[in-house]
């Protein structure tokens, strides 16, 4: 009995643990973050925990970026001011299993890949489209950087 409760205590624990030390989200979630004006996704983000990490201006962009608990995710909306197709937002991660799920949910979802290139940093990414909506996967150029999903409008 002490046994079942011990299992049970430190499954509890480990479920915890996992909830409060960041979150994935879900590509739906993703593309709903970037419908958001940059207000109600401030609001949105702080309702998920994450924390205020920088903001980014220049004459092109806006962009603020956020970190999740435990710091094992970043998250961040960015707003054109000219080309409002443009407008994105960009989650990053660490996990290679995480990338595959994402990937095999994309083509599950009817995401086909077009494209493949190399962004101005020097990382490889791949476009996927379904429509007119658009999931950029920018793959890490080496393993301590992190993957990226770009969400665009």
């Amino acid at each position: 009995m002490n046994t079942i409760k011990i299992f049970l205590i430190s499954l509890f624990c480990t479920l915890l643990h996992t909830q409060v030390s960041g979150q994935a989200f879900k590509l739906e979630e993703l593309a709903r973050f970037n419908q958001l004006s940059m207000a109600a996704f401030k609001t949105e983000i702080k309702t998920h925990q994450y924390t205020f990490y920088d903001k980014t201006e220049s004459p092109v962009f806006i962009l603020f970026e956020y970190d999740s608990p435990g710091y094992i995710y970043k998250i961040g909306k960015f707003e054109y001011t000219e080309e409002k197709s443009q407008d994105n937002i960009e989650f990053q991660f660490k996990d290679k299993k995480e990338h595959d799920a994402y990937i095999k949910t994309m083509l599950a979802a009817g995401y086909k890949q077009t494209e493949k290139g190399k962004i101005m940093t020097g990382e490889i990414y791949v476009d996927y489209f379904k429509n007119k909506a658009q999931i950029r996967m920018v793959y890490p150029k080496t393993s301590r950087d992190n993957y990226a999903i770009l969400v665009f409008k």
